[in-house]
């Protein structure tokens, strides 16, 4: 995506870090500052879309690289394709997260050749920086604060579904047990002879009832959460959910 400019590998740690610097400012303008025209240019109806931040700090919505394997770590690709279909500050900070993880992917290919004291320091030298995910989102560094509340979701019952359109949809889970069933287990035979006709379009593992899944809107099929990598308080948000399947093939035709 950079052949257009004088070809140039930083090769010291600090020069890697410069590197990353300028291409988090680009990141960052592009989700908070441009933001209105970052938005702008993630038309769904394009095809798979990437967000570059670049050394100088511009950043650019693209399609990806053409070359296979591409010269740099490519960015998350399709972040175009969420863009009407979640709330907007959830997905600018979904790309906020895959802007971070890339940023590091490029900082340690160019570190590749560097021992292990000069990646530790490099990556100490990136870590006193707030991440994208950080500034788009405001977040404060609580460790404590975030490992409960992802212990929360984790305890939450699982059976409740993203939209309004999904919950009209026959949900494969009880969401609400019985006073039967809570005084007497139902038993596994009949467990697996009501539920044992579902499975997640991904692992293809059979229905379990103490994890969240989520149903495509276009191919009907049902997913474990974690397999299509979907929360449940990320669904709740969703107004439409496509499953990687249909939007693969969404983005070929």
């Amino acid at each position: 995506m950079e052949a257009a400019s004088a070809p140039y590998v930083p090769r010291t740690v600090e020069e890697v870090y410069q590197d990353f610097k300028g291409r988090r400012a680009g990141l960052l303008s592009a989700l908070s500052t441009d933001v209105e025209h970052f938005c702008q240019q993630c038309d769904p109806e394009r095809e798979n879309l990437c967000l570059y931040g670049f050394p100088n700090g511009n950043w650019e919505v693209n399609l990806p690289a053409e070359e296979v394997p591409a010269e740099l770590p490519e960015p998350a690709l399709g972040i175009n394709f969420a863009r009407d279909g979640m709330d907007r500050k959830d997905w600018l900070s979904l790309v906020a997260v895959h802007s971070d993880a890339w940023l590091i992917a490029v900082a340690f290919y160019y570190g590749a050749r560097f021992d292990k004291h000069e990646r530790e320091r490099l990556f100490n030298m990136m870590n006193e920086l707030p991440t994208v995910f950080d500034v788009v989102t405001g977040r404060k560094l609580v460790k404590e604060k975030t490992s409960t509340n992802k212990g929360n979701k984790v305890t939450k019952p699982s059976a409740k579904q993203k939209a309004p359109e999904a919950q009209a949809k026959p949900v494969k889970q009880p969401s609400h047990p019985s006073k039967e069933e809570e005084e007497e287990p139902l038993d596994e035979e009949e467990d697996e002879e009501e539920h044992g006709d579902t499975f997640c379009g991904y692992c293809e593992k059979p229905y379990t009832a103490d994890e969240f899944w989520i149903g495509c809107d276009i191919c009907q099929k049902w997913y474990h959460g974690k397999c299509v990598k979907v929360s449940a308080a990320r669904a709740e948000h969703m107004k439409q959910y496509r499953c990687p399947s249909c939007t693969l093939k969404r983005a070929r035709t």
